[in-house]
């Protein structure tokens, strides 16, 4: 079973320095048809603008995951961590029993392009916690390359759910196929261009939820950059 959410669907929230789109019920966009899948509780599509950012502000027991795709994102946090992120950089911050951080466009002119990912954890109240690695763009080429899991396997950065995310990018005639193991739920997010995925053609800020089925096919690819995410039910 194949349950397709269309970009222009989802939540809007435009600040003048922040362009985001919400896939999920997130902030002033409220929608109880869609409150997650599974753990996955946020995937939003944020741009901000050149000298913009998120002030200092707090979080707790959340996994929270930053995929950069154009630009650079500068990040600090209560745990003294600092950085700037750009595309290939995947960045994990588990807020745990409470951290307080802030993001901000590392550009005063050019705007920053990336995904916020929160996915809840399998257990509340833990040690807050920061990692981030890159991941280069020959290493997503025809195939799902594994950014984030519950054991930091493959070199993965590591989240506190039994939950899998893995980014592709394909093209022309690509095509791979994910098997679905039992009990388990695929989410696919395309991030940019376009693909077939189980037959079904979808575009950027597009994404399907998949119950139900032995594999995701992902094939006729335009460019086409995907998340991937293997979640419990």
């Amino acid at each position: 079973m194949l349950k397709v959410r269309k970009s222009e669907e989802r939540g809007v929230a435009n600040f003048g320095w922040l362009d985001s789109k919400h896939t999920f019920s997130f902030g002033h966009y409220h929608d109880p048809a869609h409150m997650g899948v599974g753990p996955l509780r946020v995937i939003n599509e944020d741009r901000v603008a050149g000298g913009g950012g998120f002030d200092p502000h707090g979080h707790r027991d959340m996994e929270i995951i930053s995929y950069v795709l154009d630009g650079a994102l500068e990040h600090k946090d209560s745990m003294g961590n600092g950085s700037v992120l750009r595309y290939g950089d995947v960045q994990r911050m588990s807020a745990g029993k409470g951290v307080v951080h802030s993001e901000y466009n590392h550009s005063a002119s050019e705007p920053v392009h990336f995904l916020q990912i929160w996915i809840q954890p399998n257990q509340a109240g833990a040690p807050a916690g920061y990692e981030e690695k890159h991941f280069d763009r020959a290493s997503k080429l025809g195939r799902l390359r594994l950014v984030a899991s519950n054991d930091g396997r493959e070199g993965s950065v590591s989240i506190r759910q039994d939950a899998s995310l893995y980014a592709g990018i394909l093209d022309g005639a690509d095509e791979v196929s994910f098997p679905l193991g039992d009990k388990r739920i695929g989410y696919l997010h395309v991030a940019r261009g376009r693909l077939n995925v189980n037959g079904i053609a979808l575009e950027a800020g597009d994404a399907v939820r998949v119950d139900d089925e032995a594999a995701i096919v992902l094939n006729g690819a335009e460019n086409a950059e995907v998340m991937l995410f293997d979640l419990p039910h």
